[in-house]
């Protein structure tokens, strides 16, 4: 049986370049990592994301587990066979979701009360349930349970969660252990802890500390201002990089929005990165336009649009006949489609605008991602 493992292969700065390796295949980072909430990325088919040669993806646990369910996944196979994707695939605990449930939800110390989005219905997930609910989804990274901390909550509330948080780390990594590690489908699962402790240094660095010291695979960094606030980032990355062991891959949950901050995310030596905002700005008309430029403080994105990506529906895109980006090695601009072709078919609503935008911008990022390793790798 196939065991995740991790390589560091060269450092330039903070930044790294590696690879881990689960049982469906080889990821090089840095990488960024389509998010397929309900087992699909939007617009997109398999062969599509293939296509963008994304090397892992990733599915939602509270959105699966409300429907089609994780039972019904199981009998069909697993999250790989269910969605037809041989590659690897992340899964997160439920936990950030959760938390965005806002009143309908109430956090207890065994674990978090919820009601549905769907029909109002009430669940109840413990760490124990979460895992197990991951086990028969069966991907090859799932995430230990963990309370994501807003950044207005105070020192005693964030203590206190980031109680729970380590509780449900260990509570996650034991429920894990006793069952050998291995999925439903009895493959290899290497599971992440995730560090919280809101905007609070020192809860941040007794996080850090404690999920290093237990025998997790890698290491999350989590809570509510990763990807939101990239001044809160950078702050939170500043406080625990030198904690992290060089060994294991290091996750920015959540981030990936927008190119400059996957580029600051890796100058600040985070390897993983995964965000709806590529396919979610693609559906709205917003089209990622720009290039990485490699200079001795690290990398940065130069870009002739203010916000590094083109609005569609402007009406100066209209006649326009030039490609979304000119040398994009993505299907839609090796294909030819204009941007006045796109600004029709996003005026019109057809359902191609939103297939063709989504793998401009989702092959945009990861190839970002690739040009940020071969810097790395080069120097």
């Amino acid at each position: 049986m196939s065991k995740f493992s991790f390589k560091l292969e060269k450092t330039l700065g903070k930044a790294r370049a590696g690879e881990f390796v689960t049982a469906h295949g080889t990821v090089k980072t840095p990488i960024f990592m389509p998010v397929g909430t309900k087992a699909s990325l939007k617009a997109l088919d398999s062969l599509d994301v293939k296509n963008t040669q994304a090397q892992i993806i990733l599915g939602n646990t509270y959105h699966l587990y409300l429907r089609p369910g994780e039972e019904l996944i199981d009998d069909q196979g697993g999250l790989h066979k269910f969605m037809n994707w041989s590659g690897p695939i992340l899964t997160d605990s439920g936990g950030f979701q959760v938390f965005s449930l806002g009143e309908n939800t109430a956090i207890k110390n065994e674990g978090v009360e919820f009601k549905s989005h769907l029909d109002g219905s009430k669940h109840f997930f413990t760490p124990e349930t979460s895992i197990e609910i991951q086990r028969q989804l069966g991907a090859d990274i799932i995430m230990a349970f963990d309370e994501c901390t807003p950044d207005k909550a105070n020192q005693n509330y964030a203590q206190e969660a980031l109680g729970r948080t380590h509780r449900w780390a260990k509570q996650s990594l034991d429920y894990w252990e006793k069952k050998k590690r291995i999925s439903s489908q009895g493959h290899y699962q290497a599971l992440f802890g995730i560090v919280q402790g809101g905007m609070h240094r020192e809860l941040r660095e007794q996080s850090t500390r404690f999920m290093v010291n237990l025998d997790f695979d890698g290491i999350a960094v989590g809570g509510e201002t990763v990807g939101y606030n990239m001044n809160g980032t950078q702050q939170v990355m500043e406080w625990v990089e030198s904690l992290l062991p060089a060994n294991k891959p290091r996750y920015a949950m959540g981030l990936g929005r927008d190119p400059q901050d996957v580029i600051d995310a890796v100058n600040m030596g985070f390897d993983m990165f995964d965000c709806v905002g590529p396919t979610r700005l693609a559906r709205n008309g917003a089209l990622y336009n720009g290039r990485l430029e490699q200079g001795k403080d690290g990398f940065k994105f130069i870009s002739q649009f203010k916000s590094g990506r083109l609005n569609i529906g402007r009406v100066n895109f209209k006649t326009d006949d030039e490609v979304i980006m000119k040398g994009c090695d993505c299907y839609t601009c090796k294909s030819g489609y204009t941007r006045a072709y796109l600004s029709h078919l996003y005026r019109s609503a057809e359902l191609s605008y939103y297939r063709l935008a989504s793998i401009h911008n989702v092959r945009f990022m990861i190839r970002l991602t690739e040009e940020m390793r071969a810097g790395i790798l080069n120097s």
